[in-house]
């Protein structure tokens, strides 16, 4: 059977318009003031019960498919971020910066996990997000210039592959529990 050239077209036009399987979002569940179980993409508002988050879609990234020479640099120094919900453009500038040079991360949410925001203290001296931490060297609050500085000593390529997906980052292991305390500030961006 032979197909005609515009199935073709047409076929990776479609694929062009849909969209990316692979884009993660947050899902929170709680309980209001009146017992009614709630399921949204934003963080609830009013002082709920039973907060939970969750990180949906992604998954494991392909260590295999990776460019050698950040399959090197992943064992030689991993890359974990800090962020928190109300971290705002510094945490999205990070995970932009991330993706664009295709490198694995696991995210950390240092409002939902406690002993994340025990590591972020332990780290930097004070719960400020984003905070990047390249094999044992934290890098607090974002700032591009020392960032790819950062990535670029470790050895991470500074662009990913033509044809390559970005990785997902790796949701973190322990179950999300809601804040005993304030939220994290965000770093203060340099400059401003």
């Amino acid at each position: 059977m032979r197909s005609s050239p515009w199935i073709g077209a047409a076929l990776a036009a479609v694929l062009a318009c849909a969209p990316d399987a692979s884009a993660q979002s947050t899902v929170y569940k709680w309980t209001d003031s009146q017992g009614k179980v709630h399921f949204s993409d934003t963080p609830p508002v009013e002082q709920a019960k039973n907060v939970t988050q969750k990180r949906m879609g992604g998954g494991e990234v392909d260590v295999s498919q990776l460019p050698y020479a950040t399959q090197l640099a992943m064992k030689k120094s991993p890359v974990t971020l800090y962020t928190a919900p109300q971290c705002g453009d510094p945490c999205k500038d990070a995970r932009a910066l991330l993706a664009s040079r295709g490198i694995p991360y696991a995210e950390r949410d240092a409002q939902a996990n406690p002993a994340d925001a025990e590591q972020v203290k332990k780290l930097i001296g004070a719960l400020q997000v984003p905070v990047l931490v390249v094999g044992a060297d934290p890098l607090k609050g974002y700032e591009e210039s020392a960032w790819q500085s950062a990535l670029d000593t470790a050895g991470y390529p500074r662009t990913k592959l033509p044809g390559t997906l970005a990785p997902k980052p790796v949701a973190s292991q322990a179950p999300p529990k809601p804040p005993e305390s304030p939220p994290p500030e965000p770093a203060a961006e340099p400059g401003k």
